[in-house]
């Protein structure tokens, strides 16, 4: 599939690489259909590029990066609707935010994917142990410089 971004121009983009998320996302109710892009090799970002839109994307990881034993609590209810009855069968994502040279993780609004049928859904957590902006990484000194210069 030719998918239009903002980002990198025209993408092909392999159908498996396609993620629907039947209620959208937070602030995005009519966006449905994303493209998972890598940003680089062994890279653990990723672009979630909505389809439809090409200004609209966001930076995604694997919150297990940064903190080994975030585990998300949910209900059977919540994941009937993206058909994950396994949770090995689920992937999830936290969407990341750039403040300054801090990177952080919605840990609060992670993205569980069924990686089986490529459904996903953002869950709201009601646990209080993690943020909306909970603190991934410093952005090394050189790679801030290198993007003003």
């Amino acid at each position: 599939m030719i998918i239009q971004t903002s980002r990198f121009g025209q993408l092909e983009v392999d159908s498996n690489r396609l993620i629907t998320f039947e209620e959208g996302i937070l602030g995005f109710p009519d966006q449905k259909e994303y493209a998972l892009i890598q940003t680089g090799v062994g890279s653990g970002f990723y672009w979630l590029q909505s389809v439809d839109t090409p200004d609209l994307a966001f930076v995604v990881c694997d919150p297990r990066l940064f903190v080994a034993d975030y585990q998300v609590p949910v209900k059977p209810d919540d994941l009937g609707g993206i058909g994950l009855s396994d949770p090995e069968n689920a992937q999830v994502f936290v969407i990341v935010n750039k403040i300054g040279d801090l990177l952080t993780g919605n840990f609060q609004g992670p993205l569980v994917t069924n990686v089986v049928n490529r459904h996903a859904r953002q869950l709201v957590l009601s646990d209080k142990r993690y943020s909306t902006r909970h603190p991934l990484m410093r952005i090394p000194e050189e790679a801030v410089l290198e993007k003003t210069a």
